[in-house]
């Protein structure tokens, strides 16, 4: 179990998929036991998040239990409070049912201190107050004593304030209404004619993955979930609860190709924050968060630029520039396999790609008529200096988008998406008929094509490197097609294309790069990356073998219908942060490009 508060970045209250004991043992949960229980069954209510549970015991008695968190409109505003809803009601026979209800704070240093009232329970945490309000025995609830479920009980734990109507009304119609919002936003989108369930799935997580007070996308949902099983002492675990603008870049672009333009409209309103305060050079270590303050191992970063123009890969939800990484000590691990971070050093990284990242985003405002706010000159203009720092920067060293702690060259994914940066920035002019300015971009994109297609290409190997003047190969130069630096048929692409599937193809999967980084040589293969590959071998001729690893993909996903960062080169078991972001945007754009059309049944 995993839920953090007041935000998604903000200390696990539920922590214990993390705290390496047994369910029944660990604090950080709120478990629903049946006693005699001898079968249990979970599946999402159709086009909703709202999961349901089924336990049957050995007498025949069984409990139906529904969990999910509120979201509706309501005066007039989306009504999304920090809530968990559970209603659970029996469905045969007379079952027995304890209830554990353990949260936690301060990343699991000890369970939040309780308070009990008539029909209540206050869970007082470091950051937030919790009420738990019931129409079950409080006294029960409390003592985690067992007891026999004869009629539906609902339990609210939510703000610390009294509800307006008794629980079972108000849960009822929290359910009610969750349910119509989110089965009228699946509606609205455009999905394939084949894989419908699994695409709409993965819509609805990754809406739930931003952060639309600001319009943030995080990369995943949780912290720390190891890329591999630790054979080597781990390491490769990281806090994936932030902004990354390359990963809601992917994100919106897939959500695009569904017809979700409210996730786009959101995420535009960060950017244009985010760009307005890097053009101002803001965008530098100022304020610490209050509950961060007196977190152990937490420094101040000294690197970071005040340059107008400049731009971190990675932010809080909230805009925050500092995620000082520390190490959670009262927390074991997934497993048992730590550490467990909190906070990302790679804020601090340079990371040029990003530019790219951020004009590609944006630029779909300047053609849309659908949005609500479509960008103007104004728009356009605040764009100009990322722009400057992309036709900067796309010959310098960074780290890469795989984030190397360890070293840095000169990238070839990075220079392409400064090139994309330009060449967009080109398009937006045109589009509001600045024709000097359109010229002026696009001959800024041409200069840096020519430099890609000087340094980057291998004349011995026949084939473009991953770095400029080298020969590494890495899974991110298949994204020269997407991002139309080149088309799937030119013999150049066609080469690197093969080059890259024999170097890092394992199996059916594909590995980000197989040569050593700061953790050694990788262990997993990266589900985007198999993504990629589909989408190469679609574009290479080989639909048919492209679907057969497309399904292969989908039998990997979890009982939930969905996919964490890695998979173990058997194809046995997932690994790394769940869900991931990336690994769903590539099943969405995926099956859009393998789907047969709608055209083929009407």
């Amino acid at each position: 179990m995993w839920a953090c508060v007041p935000r998604v970045d903000g200390d696990p209250m539920f922590s214990a998929l993390l705290s390496g004991a047994e369910p029944g043992e660990a604090d950080g949960v709120w478990i629903l036991e049946v006693e005699g229980a001898v079968e249990t069954r979970q599946a999402y209510l159709r086009n909703t998040p709202i999961l349901r549970t089924e336990i049957r015991n050995a007498d025949g008695a069984a409990v139906e239990i529904l969990d999910f968190c509120p979201r509706y409109r309501h005066h007039g505003r989306q009504y999304r409070p920090l809530a968990f809803v559970r209603m659970v009601r029996p469905l045969s026979g007379a079952p027995r049912i304890r209830m554990r209800l353990r949260p936690v704070m301060k990343y699991g240093e000890r369970r939040c201190y309780e308070t009990v009232g008539s029909n209540h329970i206050r869970y007082v945490g470091e950051a937030v107050t919790l009420r738990l309000t019931t129409d079950a025995p409080v006294s029960h609830v409390a003592a985690e004593r067992a007891f026999r479920l004869e009629e539906p009980i609902g339990f609210f734990l939510g703000p610390d304030e009294g509800l307006e109507a008794d629980v079972s009304t108000t849960t009822q119609r929290m359910l009610r209404e969750t349910t119509d919002y989110w089965r009228g936003w699946v509606r609205t989108l455009t999905v394939p004619l084949e894989w419908q369930e699994a695409v709409i799935r993965a819509a609805i997580t990754l809406k739930l993955c931003a952060y639309e007070e600001t319009g943030a996308i995080v990369a995943a949902l949780t912290t720390s979930i190891p890329e591999h099983e630790a054979d080597d002492g781990g390491g490769r675990n990281w806090d994936y609860r932030y902004c990354w603008l390359r990963d809601a870049y992917y994100v919106v672009q897939a959500l695009n190709r569904l017809g979700a333009a409210d996730m786009l409209e959101n995420y535009l309103g960060y950017l244009r924050n985010l760009v307005d305060q890097a053009n101002r050079g803001d965008m530098k270590p100022s304020a610490i968060r209050p509950e961060q303050r007196e977190l152990p191992g937490l420094d101040l970063p000294t690197a970071a630029s005040g340059k107008a123009g400049h731009v971190q890969p990675v932010y809080g939800v909230g805009l925050e520039p500092v995620l000082t990484e520390w190490i959670a000590p009262h927390l074991p691990g997934y497993r048992g396999i730590g550490p467990v971070r909190v906070g990302n050093q790679a804020h601090e990284h340079l990371q040029h790609d990003v530019y790219g990242q951020i004009v590609l985003s944006t630029v779909q405002a300047f053609f849309d008529e659908r949005l609500l706010r479509p960008a103007t000159v104004d728009d356009f203009r605040a764009l100009e200096p990322i722009g400057e720092r992309a036709f900067e920067l796309h010959d310098e060293p960074d780290a890469s988008l795989w984030e190397f702690r360890g070293r840095e060259a000169v990238h070839t994914y990075s220079s392409v998406m400064c090139w994309a940066a330009c060449d967009r920035l080109g398009n937006a002019a045109a589009r509001l008929g600045l024709a000097e300015r359109a010229a002026y971009w696009n001959a800024r994109a041409a200069d840096i094509r020519s430099t890609i297609e000087t340094r980057a290409w291998n004349a011995q190997e026949g084939r473009f490197a991953a770095t400029f003047d080298g020969d590494e190969l890495d899974a991110s130069l298949l994204q020269l097609v997407d991002v139309r630096f080149l088309p799937a048929d030119d013999p150049r692409m066609q080469a690197t294309m093969a080059a890259v599937e024999r170097g890092l193809r394992r199996g059916p999967y594909m590995l980000r790069y197989a040569i050593p980084d700061d953790f050694g040589l990788p262990k997993t293969a990266f589900n985007f990356c198999t993504f990629w590959l589909i989408e190469a071998l679609h574009l290479s001729g080989r639909t048919e073998e492209a679907r057969k690893l497309f399904e292969e993909m989908l039998e990997r996903r979890t009982a939930a219908g969905l996919l964490s960062e890695d998979m173990a080169l058997d194809g046995q078991e997932l690994w790394g942060n769940y869900p991931q972001t990336y690994s769903l945007v590539g099943l969405i754009n995926c099956a859009n490009l393998l789907s047969k059309s709608w055209q083929s049944i009407r």
